[in-house]
């Protein structure tokens, strides 16, 4: 008995990859892992872009930043020698007359439910903004990421340098009375992430042995916000992103002060850090690329050579 429809007597071709093709997310992870054949992923095949190799160069780096920050910061150093940076720090904004953090602080600290939004900000916005920056720059904008990537990792390599020569008691410990604190009866702070909601804590003893409790200067938290401004200047199209884009910055500051973490200065720093990398990275990469575009004449001006003298030599 036959049914009438006709059968194939071979297996018939079909397109691999058109059952994910329909996926927008899908077709981002595949684009993401260097596979899609778009401008975009030319352009990072031609400037040499991997992402694998990108993801290992900043693990690696920022794995060593942790290590180097707390092997040399609140393990190391004493909380006279922080204490004594922090007096200076204030004398300084004293004379400007813009000694103001206790004063901020003190505006909101009955606002329970204000104080861990911000406690939330600091501890949350700090990686994922800096993470989604640097994802945004790799995927749509490869010309400008690796002169944007080469700044960010300069930038907190600065960073090292300030903790390590400038170790300094953040405001949120001139009043604590832990290992790490001033016990300064007078000293007009709370450390916030101790006394309202958050993510987490700086009193919790495992990770007070596994952070530098004295790298406030410059603030790195700044730092980031101050560079995703600059990575991101000039590429969101959409008018409220580039409101959120240019308030970040500010609502970064705000957050540092009000949770106790820095002092506005520390934020002024970061910011140098930021351009002062930004100067350095930006000839270091135009080199890297002038570089690698004449190894790979080289290498074509050798494949045409072999090339010629393989059509010389079969012609005899």
């Amino acid at each position: 008995m036959t049914t009438g429809v006709a059968r194939p007597r071979g297996r018939q071709s079909h397109d691999r990859t058109g059952w994910w093709t329909q996926s927008p997310v899908l077709r981002r992870l595949w684009d993401l892992g260097g596979q899609s054949s778009g401008p975009q992923h030319a352009k990072r095949q031609e400037l040499g872009i991997r992402w694998w190799r990108e993801i290992l160069l900043i693990g690696l780096f920022y794995a060593g930043y942790n290590i180097v920050r707390n092997q040399f910061g609140s393990a190391a150093v004493g909380p006279v020698h922080a204490l004594n940076n922090a007096e200076l720090v204030i004398e300084f904004e004293r004379a400007l007359g813009l000694y103001v953090e206790s004063t901020v602080q003190g505006w909101f600290l009955g606002w329970d439910t204000f104080i861990s939004v911000w406690n939330v900000f600091y501890g949350l916005l700090h990686f994922s903004v800096t993470f989604f920056t640097m994802m945004w720059l790799y995927l749509k904008f490869p010309e400008a990421y690796r002169r944007w990537r080469t700044t960010g990792l300069l930038c907190t390599g600065l960073g090292l340098v300030g903790f390590a020569l400038f170790p300094l008691m953040p405001p949120r410990l001139l009043g604590a009375c832990g290992p790490y604190g001033a016990c300064l009866p007078d000293a007009g702070f709370v450390d916030t992430m101790i006394h309202y909601e958050g993510l987490w804590s700086f009193d919790s003893g495992t990770f007070q042995k596994l952070s530098n409790q004295y790298a406030a200067m410059p603030s790195i938290h700044f730092a980031w916000a101050f560079w995703c401004v600059l990575a991101l200047r000039g590429k969101v199209r959409s008018g409220w992103g580039r409101l959120c884009l240019y308030l970040y910055p500010l609502l970064t500051l705000f957050a540092v002060i009000v949770t106790g973490n820095h002092y506005w200065i520390d934020a002024v720093a970061g910011a140098a850090c930021v351009l002062l990398a930004l100067a350095w990275a930006t000839p270091l990469v135009r080199w890297s690329q002038q570089r690698r575009t004449r190894r790979l004449e080289r290498g074509s001006d050798a494949g045409e050579i072999v090339t010629t003298g393989a059509q010389h030599g079969a012609s005899h």
